[in-house]
């Protein structure tokens, strides 16, 4: 959310409700549509907004656990168009009941604003339209998801954490921004994340060793890079990005391989580090067209849209060669120098960022004009770099500065004008290993970035114009290795219109809660939800309960875990659930083991877990009963040695 939204809070929360609500009529451009299922609209200061909810696909109302397309259309009342500069904030929750730690009471609608813009801890409306999260990539096999918006003095609010098979390395979001692709090279596999849950819902085989993840521009498949030992396993994996199987499998030399596509996703492009050459790939037949040679260590592959052309840094020959990519043939070679590694291109297409290690240098490629027009001094050993629509942000590996870059300073003949901030005190290097995932990340609508120092396990927020991050979120228990951003805020259309999809969280009344700052808007409008066969389907599936247990125990050693699966309205107990096993791991990377459960009472389990070393250890439950359960809790345990447990236990 906007520095503006948040600074008018105190204007907003004291202005009059004044205004006129009428019955909503359609609009116009919608009128031929079938009637929505919950509409309203509010006539102000000359503007006219009008609400609307339809359930999304074939459904004909709105219910519990479907999906519905929400809709504001901000218009001026006299003219009928789009008021264009707007930036509305909007939240669904019950009618009139806020959940408060103190008490459930009753609120008016500017009251609820004003406590959902405080950030609150435990007042959160059900569903925010305005919405972002960070998802934090560790180095053990997890995600941590934080609630940026509900963390107060540095102390995160955790939303929850994903657990994976394996520790992960790469990372990928779906064009629509519905699901994450996670390579797991230890596990030969990929885990497809739902964005909206923030659940696995697959793991899915995706060949030998896969390392690096792509998805095409139609979002169609998911290219995955097989950096295998096996020469006739090094190449790529495609995966279909809908039902999340593999497709086919294709060797293509040994390396590392990196990934682009064509603008239109006609072509895929794979480089082979150790081969010294890229492969071609027809996307529509699924065959390999050709291999092309663009110097004996190609490490970095990117594409412009701008250009029709596709971009192959040589980290050995110091050279980028330029590929057309309608007709797959050499473009240019740009000669730049040896030490060459990531590419990656401005959101427009036309300024590709070629970072140097070895020499700390961003050399910047003019798409236009496919030459080389900028060698600019950034932090040492640069090594990731990503861009907002002012910004790019050269992230250095020997240093804890980022060095920004004013893009529209660029071109042949300027001079390119650099910033630069601290993101902690520490050099991501001292860190050690590192995956491949990108340690920045931008927020989608905004001049800001979230930068992950894994130094000091924090992740940074920094917005343009300041001189220093505005805050960090600290991920207690586990190390932070990289970051990226799940909007789930309402975007623009044709101006003045702001829609988005969300699911339906319960039934009942809701109230829909609209900002405005221009003029000054605070409105509720209304939506009846139904009750859904998803409420009986919910409490069908068991819900997990730890019983209590020694939180410190001694290493070496076994400890029993003990847990209660209930189910339905009266919390009736699961018995008789074969497959339980409880799985456990010692942060931050330890390997997952995993023992199997056993009842012993009614709908009480427990395991025998075997501790071989010291540290803090994360247990789990997992079983095919409760794949479908939400925010699946997890215990932690203490491993001290005999010692320390015999001093503690004093």
């Amino acid at each position: 959310m906007s520095k503006l939204r948040f600074a008018t809070l105190s204007l907003l929360v004291s202005c009059a409700l004044s205004g006129t609500t009428v019955a909503a009529p359609a609009p116009a451009s919608i009128a031929a549509d079938a009637k929505p299922a919950a509409s309203g609209r509010l006539v102000r200061d000359g503007v006219a907004i009008d609400f609307e909810a339809r359930p999304a696909g074939d459904a004909t109302e709105l219910v519990e656990g479907g999906l519905a397309d929400i809709r504001f259309r901000i218009t001026d009342a006299n003219t009928g168009k789009g008021v264009p500069g707007l930036a509305p904030g909007a939240w669904l929750d019950l009618a009139h009941v806020i959940s408060n730690p103190k008490a459930n009471e009753q609120k008016e609608c500017k009251d609820k604003i004003a406590l959902y813009l405080k950030g609150v801890v435990g007042v959160r409306p059900m569903v925010d339209l305005n919405s972002y999260y960070l998802l934090v990539l560790n180095k053990d096999p997890s995600i941590s998801v934080i609630d940026p918006l509900t963390s107060v003095g540095g102390v995160t609010s955790t939303l929850t954490r994903i657990m994976l098979k394996r520790p992960p390395v790469d990372w990928v979001k779906s064009p629509d921004g519905k699901h994450l692709f996670v390579s797991m090279p230890v596990a030969d596999q990929v885990a497809v994340v739902d964005a909206g849950t923030f659940r696995v819902v697959k793991d899915v085989d995706a060949g030998d060793e896969p390392v690096r993840v792509a998805v095409q521009p139609d979002g169609r498949y998911v290219w995955v890079g097989n950096n295998s030992r096996d020469p006739n396993r090094s190449g790529v994996t495609v995966i279909d990005a809908h039902s999340f199987k593999p497709v086919k499998t294709f060797a293509t030399g040994k390396g590392h391989h990196e990934i682009a596509f064509s603008d239109d996703s006609r072509h895929a492009f794979v480089s082979n580090r150790d081969t010294g050459t890229v492969s071609v790939f027809d996307v529509a037949t699924m065959q390999k067209v050709k291999d092309l040679q663009t110097g004996p260590r190609p490490i970095s592959v990117a594409q412009s849209a701008l250009s029709k052309a596709v971009y192959v840094a040589d980290g050995q020959a110091g050279t980028i060669t330029v590929i057309d990519a309608k007709t797959l043939a050499t473009r240019k070679v740009i000669q730049a120098k040896p030490g060459l590694g990531p590419v990656r291109f401005t959101a427009d297409g036309r300024f590709a960022f070629a970072l140097n290690t070895m020499e700390s240098v961003a050399t910047v490629v003019d798409a236009g004009s496919d030459e080389a027009v900028h060698d600019i001094k950034v932090a040492s050993e640069p090594y990731q770099v990503t861009f907002t629509a002012g910004y790019a942000y050269v992230r250095g590996l020997a240093t804890e500065r980022v060095t920004m870059v004013k893009l529209d300073t660029l071109g042949k003949g300027r001079e390119p004008v650099l910033q630069s901030f601290a993101a902690g005190g520490e050099a991501p290097k001292l860190a050690g290993d590192l995956p491949l995932a990108a340690s920045l990340a931008a927020r989608n609508d905004e001049g800001s970035v979230f930068v992950v120092n894994p130094a000091n396990n924090t992740t940074y927020f920094y917005m343009e114009g300041m001189n220093a991050p505005m805050t960090g979120y600290l991920n207690r228990g586990h190390t932070a290795r990289a970051v990226t951003v799940v909007d789930r805020a309402m975007k623009q259309g044709e101006p003045g219109v702001f829609s988005t999809q969300v699911t339906l969280p319960a039934s009942g009344k809701f109230d829909v809660a609209f900002m405005l700052d221009r003029p000054q808007v605070l409105h509720c409008f209304s939506a009846e939800v139904k009750p859904g066969a998803v409420s009986d389907a919910k409490l069908a599936v068991p819900r997990l309960e730890f019983l209590p247990a020694p939180v410190t125990v001694q290493a070496p050693g076994k400890t029993t875990v003990r847990f209660r699966l209930v189910a339905g309205k009266k919390d009736s107990p699961r018995t008789g659930i074969k497959d339980l096993k409880v799985s456990y791991f010692v942060a931050p990377s330890g390997t997952r083991q995993s023992a199997a459960a056993r009842e012993v009472g009614e709908g009480v389990y427990e395991a025998q877990v075997l501790l071989g070393e010291t540290g803090a250890y994360y247990v789990h439950v997992d079983s095919d009963a409760l794949k479908d359960a939400q925010n699946k809790p997890y215990l932690t345990l203490r491993a001290v040695s005999a010692v320390a447990g015999k001093t503690a236990g004093n």
